[in-house]
């Protein structure tokens, strides 16, 4: 009956209505595309193509095009290559002054942020569309087709497969704009997802064939486990620790009159799912030196075996290292401090200045290593979930950066739909507090 009374509701804001209404068109026009070939390939014979992309990074890079990258689609390097224009952005406004007066320029400076991330992007399509494409023909060729790809015909598929991602990035655009919002990251979650049926119904075949009896008892605890797993993620991607802060209206002498009592909520996991993604691009080092279709032994041997125990120690070790690393540059305990002192704030207990940042900084580094420790099961989740028997494409699910964007995608959508019904003066999606974003900027990366 609730449930009734939500879509009611939802459908009574008339602005909403629209809002929801364009989004689904869009995504409708993305899944089109998505199947929309290359011009001179044949779809015929991308069956090597999808082998490549079984598993691995391949498989993360062909979740996130929603199946646009073993099909050769004109979206087939899809928004990945913004992705990583971005991070390249954000990279650079903490280490360089000019990106970091860019950055507290408000309004303006995001603008010039955002138009050399758009610059950035153009220039590593133009890098990958020819790598994407020579890899196409080797793995068309291995399989014993043809593809006839020329300088001319190189250059004319690179400039579509860029105007494919570009266009891509103009969907997410339009879906903050005129749509629900949290443009990019839904599209990335309308990836993932378009990937679940098919790896929901592989796994609940498989169960049935190669299991003597009790089948389909075993694929139901395969769901719980993984609904399990789904709220652990909601929980690292929600919890905080609140810190009380006293502000004071007035100070005379030792005395302070008036004030309030706020908190300072610190983020279990304020690093998000960049951890994840630092350190997966570093292991995809050395499958990139020694090439995917040769067997290797040794050192190589175990830092190419993505199922593997060497792998995933070391996979989960640089997870924590890196969940440390940039939880020290995004969250500064000294510019909270000084921020508390210029309003006449203290936190009860502790002296303002450096015993307050020595405070903040103690509770920042209790805090992160629970969360760094579960943020990196989380990501290797999927590796035991294979060694345990699941398929590949259904073990993806079960964490790492596809459960992680699912979660928090889906918890910003759900706040933002939610506060246009309080907007509106209608109940909001939950009876008992409010849905929790994970931060105050909604994009997953």
């Amino acid at each position: 009956m609730g449930f009734t009374k939500t879509i009611k509701n939802i459908w009574s804001v008339e602005d909403l209505r629209k809002r929801i209404g364009i989004t689904l068109l869009l995504v409708i026009i993305y899944r089109f595309g998505c199947y929309v070939v290359l011009p001179g390939i044949n779809p015929d014979e991308l069956l090597a193509l999808k082998n490549f992309t079984a598993d691995g990074l391949m498989q993360l890079l062909d979740m996130f095009s929603g199946g646009a990258f073993s099909q050769a689609s004109i979206f087939a390097l899809g928004i990945m290559p913004y992705i990583t224009a971005s991070i390249v952005i954000q990279l650079l406004g903490m280490v360089l002054p000019a990106f970091q007066k860019m950055q507290r320029e408000g309004e303006s400076g995001r603008m010039k942020l955002n138009q050399y991330t758009r610059y950035l992007t153009v220039l590593i399509l133009l890098l990958q569309g020819p790598a994407y494409l020579m890899n196409l023909k080797y793995q068309v060729q291995a399989a014993g087709g043809h593809v006839e790809l020329g300088f001319w015909t190189i250059a004319f598929m690179t400039v579509v497969l860029a105007a494919g991602s570009m266009f891509i990035m103009w969907l997410g655009e339009r879906i903050d704009q005129k749509g629900v919002g949290n443009g990019i990251s839904f599209i990335i979650l309308i990836g993932i997802i378009a990937r679940l049926p098919e790896a929901f119904v592989q796994e609940f075949t498989g169960c049935l064939m190669n299991s003597q009896g009790g089948g389909l008892v075993l694929f139901l605890v395969e769901i719980v486990i993984l609904l399990a797993v789904i709220a652990g993620a909601v929980l690292l991607v929600q919890g905080t620790r609140n810190v009380p802060v006293q502000y004071a209206k007035k100070i005379v002498g030792n005395k302070q009159y008036g004030g309030t009592r706020q908190y300072i909520p610190l983020k279990v996991n304020a690093a998000g799912v960049m951890p994840i993604i630092f350190a997966q691009a570093i292991m995809f080092i050395p499958v990139t030196l020694v090439g995917f279709s040769t067997k290797q032994t040794g050192f190589f041997g175990a830092m190419t075996d993505m199922y593997g125990f060497w792998y995933n120690l070391v996979y989960f070790l640089m997870i924590v290292a890196f969940t440390y690393f940039y939880t020290a540059i995004t969250v500064r305990p000294a510019q909270m401090a000084e921020d508390m002192k210029r309003n006449n704030g203290f936190i009860p207990g502790i002296k303002p200045g450096k015993p307050t940042v020595d405070y903040l900084d103690s509770i920042m580094s209790r805090i992160t290593l629970p969360g760094s420790i579960f943020l990196g099961i989380v990501a290797i989740l999927p590796a035991i979930a294979h060694v345990c028997g699941l398929n590949r494409s259904f073990a993806s699910f079960f964490g790492g950066t596809s459960l992680l964007i699912l979660v928090g995608v889906v918890l910003d959508t759900l706040r933002i739909i939610e506060g246009h019904l309080i907007m509106h003066k209608y109940d909001g999606l939950m009876k008992h507090g409010r849905i929790k974003g994970r931060s105050s900027g909604s994009s997953a990366f």
